[in-house]
């Protein structure tokens, strides 16, 4: 069974039983399955298309009043331990390093959430401390170091500075009808209440075509905060207009062949897209 049909019947499964996985919202979602935004989008349309989830207004989801539930005959399987525990509980502390939620991490309940035994819980998170995320306190468990602001702008300069120069190593390898199809995939909001379509893979296009093992090193260590925030961009729906029309900018100025209006417009996307960063509940 593919991943989004594992979603899809876990999600439908909670419906029919009148409760939900999670919060209903792309990002929650995603970091309840452990995977990315795209998978999860895929099955939010499907259920909205069959009548599963409504879509509101304002943008939010919901649960039909009257639930027909349609699943297979077929028993399947739920995805519990199908999604990979190490991307699961990395993508879990990743997000409370950010929001500051929880100031450690305990095994026996993570175990429990993720289904997966004490030991191997253990091994996880010695993993994860070898990347600077988690601490070990004897007899409290595991510490997650909270990431500041002064963090997170450091990331997005050092971010910025590598991407540029990613831009320029790859730029003879850029492909046009690879830009033109992320050009089509990022789609404007039609009216006023409805949501953009962010297709975010420009960043990673340029990153790979760069061909330079260090860059790539540096956004692989780093791909959960990265995946995180452009997730948290996806459901501010303002942040989401902008990197619409700042991916357009981008990928407009590669296409005309305009190095440097393409540079500048990657440097302003990278600094000046990220307002969730100052409202995320980290300290100065």
């Amino acid at each position: 069974m593919e991943l989004t049909e594992r979603i899809e019947y876990d999600i439908t499964s909670h419906l029919s039983e009148g409760s939900t996985p999670c919060k209903l919202t792309v990002a929650a979602l995603a970091s309840h399955y452990g995977v990315s935004q795209t998978p999860v989008r895929t099955v939010i349309s499907k259920l909205i298309e069959g009548g599963k989830l409504i879509k509101l207004s304002n943008g939010r989801l919901q649960a039909p009043e009257t639930f027909d539930s349609t699943l297979d005959s077929q028993p399947q399987p739920t995805l519990g331990p199908t999604v990979d525990p190490y991307q699961a509980i990395l993508r879990e502390i990743v997000q409370k390093s950010l929001l500051a939620e929880e100031t450690f991490l305990r095994e026996e309940r993570t175990a429990t959430h993720h289904q997966l035994s004490r030991s191997a819980v253990r091994e996880i998170c010695h993993l994860i401390a070898g990347q600077g995320l988690l601490e070990h306190i004897p007899r409290r468990g595991w510490k997650i170091r909270h990431f500041s602001h002064a963090d997170l702008r450091a990331y997005q300069d050092t971010r910025e500075v590598l991407e540029l120069k990613a831009l320029d190593l790859a730029w003879d390898r850029l492909v046009k009808t690879d830009l033109q199809a992320m050009l089509v995939g990022n789609i404007p909001a039609k009216n006023s209440r409805d949501f953009p379509m962010i297709d975010n893979r420009i960043h990673s296009y340029i990153i790979e075509k760069a061909n330079n093992f260090y860059i790539s090193d540096f956004f692989n260590r780093h791909a959960p905060f990265f995946e995180i925030l452009f997730e948290w961009e996806g459901e501010n729906r303002e942040a989401a207009i902008e990197t619409v029309q700042q991916h357009h900018a981008i990928l407009t100025a590669i296409i005309n062949g305009d190095r440097k209006k393409a540079a500048k417009a990657l440097s302003h996307h990278i600094q000046l897209n990220h307002p969730v960063l100052d409202r995320i509940g980290m300290t100065q």
